[in-house]
């Protein structure tokens, strides 16, 4: 169309009244049905509204009446929603950013900052400590077990403790072999134990001191009709200090850590030790036995029979 045939664009306040007219008549439904169904009827809709408007105090002209029914029947002024579908979706979304925004940038921000800790601090750490555990189970385990061995081997002066570190470096190796790490660790620790065992030194006594029992006797429960005799002993350490050494409880089977014992003797030796206290109150020959540097067992100075007791 050519700018001489164009139809000229209506003032601004023209374009008003016709969406108040469009907006008067969508608010009154009523009328619009009632006088809508047939178009004979237009110039008494017009003339319906004119009356509104007087009512109202405003004066509209006819053109901008009919300009608003058209508009009306036109659905012009009137919004369309948009079908549903995936644009749709998004521009509300991003409408409404303002609510979601925030708690979703949060959320994101949480979820980056725990990422960056699990795949760049826990996971690194993690494989670290598997790696290191993993060469301290296969190079430093082992090395351990050899050092202590070399150190049994060289300060032992009897073979039995060679024989016993030598079947516990086999079991821990093995285990370390096998990817066992409790069992590694374990060989460790008896093959500890036994290095220790050969360097104490202490001396076992019997215990004369005032109010405690220097030896005692009981009816074993399996023969009641025999007599067990024990003397009550301790072990002391060259610096006079009292240790406290596993004993095997032979009434109970258990193995227990104590500062204090009853070591099973004969009956001859049990009566000798009691003239011996008896005499003066002071026990002469109290030395039971003697365990030495690189020895794993006590060489005994008197008599004395296999079992112990730490409860009596």
């Amino acid at each position: 169309m050519s700018d001489a045939t164009a139809k000229p664009a209506a003032p601004l306040d023209e374009v008003m009244l016709a969406m108040d007219v469009v907006d008067t008549l969508r608010h009154r439904q009523d009328l619009v049905t009632r006088e809508l169904d047939g178009t004979a009827r237009e110039a008494q809709l017009i003339g319906r509204l004119r009356e509104i408007y007087r009512q109202q105090g405003i004066e509209v002209p006819d053109h901008i009446l009919k300009e608003g029914v058209s508009a009306l029947a036109e659905s012009r002024f009137v919004y369309d929603p948009p079908p549903p579908g995936l644009n749709t979706s998004l521009a509300r979304l991003y409408v409404s950013r303002k609510k979601w925004g925030r708690p979703v940038l949060l959320a994101l921000g949480a979820v980056l900052l725990l990422g960056i800790g699990y795949f760049g601090i826990y996971r690194p750490f993690e494989e670290r400590e598997a790696h290191r555990s993993q060469v301290e189970l296969s190079e430093g385990l082992p090395a351990q077990m050899d050092a202590l061995y070399k150190t049994i081997f060289e300060e032992t002066k009897v073979q039995q403790a060679v024989v016993e570190a030598d079947a516990l470096i086999k079991r821990g190796k093995a285990f370390a072999a096998e990817g066992n790490r409790p069992g590694a660790e374990r060989a460790v620790t008896d093959l500890t134990a036994l290095r220790d065992k050969l360097r104490q030194e202490y001396v076992v006594r019997v215990v004369n001191r005032a109010g405690v029992q220097s030896g005692f006797w009981t009816f074993p429960e399996i023969n009641t009709d025999a007599t067990n005799y024990y003397l009550v002993v301790e072990a002391i350490d060259p610096d006079g200090k009292t240790l406290s050494l596993p004993i095997l409880n032979e009434e109970t089977g258990q193995t227990e850590v104590v500062a204090q014992w009853g070591q099973r003797v004969p009956e001859s030796v049990y009566n000798a030790v009691a003239a011996d206290k008896r005499d003066d109150g002071i026990i002469q020959t109290n030395e039971v036995g003697i365990k030495s540097d690189g020895f794993l067992d006590v060489q005994y100075q008197m008599p004395v029979l296999d079992g112990a007791v730490t409860r009596w």
